[in-house]
């Protein structure tokens, strides 16, 4: 995110700011910019009197306020770190009095996670007047995952194949610090240069690079029944690490996609990519499922997958097992 690389370009060129408000959805962010500063404001023999981490939960904006007022001793400089600051979301507003005069000699940062506030208050307008840095870290959706997988990885001299980007994304979601977490365990592992695949997912993460969503996906857009049912019978035999309510989520997505594909005029496979917001690579699967899956078709299959997903979160269902609810699924779509 260029937001964040400008913060840190400045941060390195000695350039800081009093107050560091990093707030929002997407936690991934906020512990980088927090994290860079916690290591890198002060030299390692400075830290032990001038760094101070606090903790939501434990401390008040009265005490944040008191220790970010106090002087450096033997240094340019303190840095105090407030982590989990959403803990003090209803008295967060208090912190105006501090922003509108901070302590020029300290480093204030804020983590303010999974929360934002509100714009139009007086503590945002102080923050901004007075020089502050104000960072919101917003959550990618599912579609830009794989690109900013692409992007981590070409900073540290890899690559990563679609589909294992693909594969990534679906086991482990949107959350950037889990999939971060994998991709350094990859890293340890894989020498630099290598380009990611699903082998190497499948061997050192444990996502079955035959057995996924992916596959099933493909298989039921290729209209395989006897690999999307091979594929099912695994999910019904390994039913935490396939849980139904993500496989609906994903058909429901896929299919979505596939009827917005069937209105489009220009078919073209970049225009494609672009409308329907997904990798170049995976178009000809929508070209293939288009094939097989006519737009009436579409239409009924994207009804029962809505039908089903009640299912799979329990409700009408009459406790039938995961593994028959998706056999009568694939049924339902593949007939």
């Amino acid at each position: 995110m260029d937001e964040v690389k400008q913060i840190v370009a400045d941060i390195k060129k000695g350039q800081l700011k009093p107050i560091y408000f990093l707030m929002g959805e997407e936690p991934y962010y906020i512990d980088a910019i927090s994290d860079y500063i916690e290591t890198h404001v002060l030299a390692e023999e400075e830290k032990g009197f001038n760094q101070m981490v606090l903790y939501g939960r434990d401390v008040s904006i009265d005490d944040i306020a008191s220790n970010a007022k106090r002087f450096p001793m033997m240094a340019e400089r303190q840095v105090v770190i407030v982590k989990e600051a959403q803990d003090l979301s209803r008295q967060i507003e208090k912190l105006v009095s501090y922003a509108e005069n901070p302590q020029p000699t300290t480093v204030l940062v804020i983590d303010y996670k999974y929360k934002k506030i509100d714009k139009r208050k007086a503590l945002y307008k102080a923050l901004k007047k007075h020089g502050s840095v104000v960072f919101e870290s917003k959550k990618l959706y599912e579609n830009q995952v794989s690109d900013w997988i692409r992007r981590v990885l070409s900073g540290k001299n890899y690559s990563i194949s679609p589909k294992a980007a693909q594969m990534l994304v679906e086991f482990l979601g949107t959350d950037l610090s889990k999939i971060n977490n994998e991709l350094e365990k990859l890293k340890i592992v894989l020498p630099e240069g290598t380009q990611i695949t699903p082998e190497h997912i499948e061997q050192n993460i444990g996502i079955s690079k035959d057995y996924n969503n992916f596959e099933l996906r493909k298989a039921i857009g290729e209209r395989d029944s006897l690999k999307a049912f091979k594929i099912i019978n695994y999910f019904a035999d390994n039913p935490k690490d396939n849980p139904m309510v993500m496989t609906v989520s994903l058909l429901f997505n896929f299919f979505s996609q596939l009827l917005h594909y069937h209105g489009l005029n220009d078919k073209n496979p970049r225009s494609v990519a672009s409308a329907l917001k997904i990798n170049p690579y995976f178009v000809n699967e929508y070209v293939t499922a288009a094939r097989n899956f006519p737009m009436r078709k579409v239409s009924q299959v994207v009804a029962t997958l809505r039908e089903f997903d009640v299912k799979s979160k329990g409700v009408n269902s009459n406790a039938v097992p995961q593994g028959d609810l998706l056999k009568e699924l694939m049924v339902r779509i593949l007939t």
